[in-house]
């Protein structure tokens, strides 16, 4: 499918401007179409080449992807640059950056989409990539979101990790997340931002709390795999070509099909050979 690109501004609680990127599928002779909605997050970078160019991979598949650029609390909707500077200015943004203002940002995020004519109006997916992995996983607050597949998602299993603010994401949404909503959660082998002992707490918190999730460590994978793009040799693109088949999977059969209310059959599973 070929797709558009527009962008919105919208008012936050906090006095600023929230640039909304959208990326929206077009096919020619229907232009009344209508798509389910993907908010795409972003690592601490912002809306970069690398995120806009996975946020046009989504939307080309039949999504409208809305994509925030997060820190408008401290500078404009311009990227940051991949670089020494950039780093650090995202990642103490990252941490001044005030919780509340990260949940406002899903808000306003599905209440443009519902806005939009081309969205369907009924599902919502997440997903993200390093924080904006987390941005994902934590958008699940938010009952609108349906499902998120999560890169790599940093800052969601220690307070050492955290963003400075006690954030209780993982024990929110293990406790929250109800029956109806999923997890995709993708890790590489080798990624140092969180080590196995991190990934096992993750694993475990959701499994105790009956979470509905798929859990991937990929070998020999590292942090920032997918990023095509400055990724200090990371990049792999047959491993992520890999993964946005476990995305694409959670998508289309919890976005794009209608499947009616969630019924559990109680039912065990019987144990064949």
């Amino acid at each position: 499918m070929l797709i558009e690109e527009t962008y919105k501004d919208v008012k936050t609680t906090y006095g600023t401007n929230l640039r909304l990127y959208t990326f929206s599928p077009k096919i020619s002779g229907y232009p009344k179409a209508k798509f389910p909605g993907v908010l795409c997050f972003s690592e601490i970078y912002q809306v970069t080449g690398p995120v806009r160019r996975f946020a046009q991979r989504i939307a080309s598949q039949g999504y409208v992807v809305v994509a925030p650029a997060i820190y408008h609390n401290f500078v404009g909707p311009e990227p940051l640059a991949y670089d020494a500077k950039g780093t650090d200015m995202g990642n103490d943004f990252k941490i001044q950056k005030p919780l509340e203002s990260y949940d406002e940002d899903t808000k306003l995020s599905c209440d443009y989409l519902n806005t939009l004519p081309q969205f369907n109006g009924k599902k919502i997916g997440a997903t993200g990539m390093c924080l904006g992995g987390h941005l994902a996983f934590r958008s699940l607050l938010d009952k609108r979101v349906n499902c998120a597949t999560c890169f790599f998602p940093t800052d969601i299993h220690c307070k050492s990790l955290g963003l400075g603010q006690n954030d209780d994401s993982l024990q929110r949404i293990s406790q929250e997340t109800s029956k109806d909503q999923e997890l995709v959660l993708i890790f590489g082998t080798l990624d140092t931002h969180v080590p196995p002992e991190g990934r096992d707490l993750i694993r475990k918190e959701l499994r105790d709390h009956g979470v509905s999730f798929t859990f991937l460590e990929v070998h020999a994978a590292q942090h920032a795999f997918i990023r095509d793009e400055s990724s200090k040799g990371r990049y792999d693109s047959a491993i992520t070509d890999s993964c946005l088949g476990f995305l694409f999977e959670q998508f289309n059969r919890k976005l794009a099909l209608d499947l009616g209310e969630y019924v559990p059959d109680g039912k065990e599973l019987e144990h064949v050979c």
